[in-house]
């Protein structure tokens, strides 16, 4: 895998806290040095100036594919509810759990304050470098924007108005005072449009994983399908979503793959559908200083697979934390259709094979008393239906069918499972976390539009994406004639589930509280207005003087 990576670390002093700038390393890209208690001067170098920029894409790594950054997108939705086991209940229950001092909140905020600071240090630095072009300089400076914009979106749709700093902070502050959301979206679009002319349209060798101009104008199109339905809206939202999805797909060379199973097939990384992704590696040093970790989406969708008959815990099937189990909407609803769309088989695993043979009393299906495995026989099988008590009895392997889904068994997301980790208790995967793909783009301008107004153009990008998912013969069968929000909800859940993204969608849709009320027990109760925004982290509140960072209303 060709990627930016960072490693090592300097340090200055920045906003509220230490700031930790990475400095990066790739056997074939950068040269890693080791350096720390150094002046800010350095940053004005040539190699502190490629440190720096390298170390601002750091925190991306603090929200995707990690527990925070799961916990504040997929939790609490209406296709995902509590499993048996796990930490940041509260972000499923909408209950007293959920408090400003919910560690979680205050490391997304920390980490990507501080890479906010490394990026404005770039930026303020950049003229006075020495021995870098002007073209390298006003290329990197274009990356700093894009992920200053990046974060401040992360930033603002979780946490609401925040403090827009946009200028190095280089000594410790207590001074802080909240923008309106109005304003952070505002500055998100400046960036984004000063960055767009000076990014390159293509990834280059090497340094796969830089931002470039398609990504950031996929981004600029979520900023504006967003900002779209808010009470700041601007007329022209939704027309420049739909003309800048509509650039990303026409000039780039970016393909929907043939099949929605080989997306994230782990061996082809780096593939025509992906527009941008953030690095993993298997080599543990590479992957950040944000808790030396991974991709870890693999532990959090598996079922307590590894104490049932025939089974024992092994690598390809994963550590099952049982944190995120499928509502009924998605698995009845969302994945009704299971004869002409491919997904639902290609989205969740449905069988087990023995990795422990021998023979045992059944523990879930009721239908036969004990089983006997040899290695490789199947053990369990989810139909997906709820297959007669008859019918499982005459199979040799314990059934799974929808009434005896609990906690701890449920269908299994496979999308992220991660069979190169060198063991069974290995956390830290090596998948890249795609962040902009193919896909989505089609179905931001589908939404772009039906809002629009334009039925044809909405048709045509929606039925893209569910032609791609078609059976063999059935791409027919797939197509739809006219397209409304209910289908566009349904259709992303399809594509996007466990992808880091339904929060944010319910909330771009302001109908997080109806939809969690609607179809997940979970959090149907403690659910309200307020969860529209999470609680700033209390330390924040404390550490800003006279007042100037106020907690969000109901926290």
């Amino acid at each position: 895998m060709k990627s930016l990576y960072i490693k090592n670390s300097l340090k200055i002093v920045g906003f509220a806290s230490a700031i930790m700038l990475g400095t990066a390393s790739c056997s074939d890209l950068l040269k890693e040095t080791v350096v720390s208690s150094i002046s800010n001067d350095y940053i004005a170098t040539t190699p502190g100036f490629v440190a720096a920029t390298n170390a601002a894409y750091t925190p991306l790594r603090s929200f995707y594919a990690t527990e925070r950054g799961l916990t504040m997108s997929e939790y609490g939705t209406d296709i995902y509810s509590a499993g048996a086991d796990g930490s940041y209940k509260g972000f499923h229950f909408y209950d007293s759990q959920l408090t400003s001092s919910v560690d979680i909140l205050a490391q997304l905020w920390d980490e990507t304050y501080k890479g906010i600071n490394t990026i404005n240090a770039v930026i303020d630095r950049a003229p006075a470098v020495t021995g870098v072009t002007d073209a390298v300089k006003a290329t990197r400076v274009a990356e700093m924007k894009y992920l200053r914009a990046h974060y401040y979106f992360i930033l603002v749709q979780q946490f609401g108005p925040l403090d827009l700093r946009l200028k190095e902070t280089t000594g410790p502050t207590k001074a802080a005072t909240r923008a309106t959301e109005q304003a952070v979206y505002k500055q998100i679009e400046a960036d984004l449009l000063a960055a767009i002319p000076a990014l390159p349209a293509v990834k280059a060798a090497g340094d796969f994983g830089r931002a470039t101009k398609p990504a950031a104008e996929n981004l600029l199109a979520k900023v504006y399908l967003t900002r779209a339905s808010s009470k700041f809206a601007e007329a022209t939202d939704y027309a420049n979503a739909a003309t800048l999805c509509n650039g990303v797909i026409a000039n780039y060379g970016f393909k929907l793959l043939p099949d929605f199973a080989s997306v994230f097939d782990q061996a082809n990384q780096v593939n025509d559908e992906v527009i941008f992704s953030v690095q993993y590696t298997s080599d543990p040093l590479t992957n950040g200083f944000v808790d030396n970790q991974g991709n870890k989406l693999h532990l959090y969708f598996g079922m307590q697979y590894d104490v049932q008959p025939g089974m024992q815990r092994d690598v390809v099937n994963g550590r099952p934390f049982k944190r995120l189990k499928p509502t009924p909407y998605l698995l009845n609803t969302v994945f009704a259709e299971r004869v002409n769309d491919t997904r639902y088989n290609k989205t969740f695993k449905d069988t087990w094979l023995s990795n422990k043979p021998g023979t045992y009393n059944t523990t879930f299906d009721g239908s036969k008393a004990t089983v006997t495995y040899k290695a490789g026989d199947t053990t369990i099988f989810i139909p997906g239906y709820e297959m007669s008590l008859a019918e499982r009895a005459a199979k040799k392997y314990q059934v799974l069918v929808p009434s005896l889904y609990n906690f701890a068994l449920f269908p299994t997301l496979k999308k992220f499972f991660d069979p190169l980790r060198p063991d069974m208790t290995y956390e830290n995967g090596s998948r890249d976390y795609f962040v902009h793909r193919l896909a989505d783009t089609y179905l931001m301008l589908a939404e772009a539009q039906f809002k629009l107004g334009k039925q044809s153009e909405a048709v045509a990008a929606i039925n893209m994406v569910r032609v791609r998912a078609a059976a063999a013969g059935k791409a027919d069968a797939m197509k739809v004639t006219s397209v409304d929000m209910n289908l566009i909800m349904e259709e992303r859940a399809r594509e996007l589930a466990g992808e880091q993204t339904r929060w944010m969608d319910l909330k771009r849709w302001n109908n997080l509280v109806e939809r969690v009320k609607l179809y997940n027990t979970d959090g149907a109760v403690g659910v309200s207005d307020r969860h529209y925004v999470r609680p700033i982290p209390q330390k924040q509140v404390d550490l800003s003087e006279n007042g100037g960072f106020p907690q969000n209303a109901g926290y």
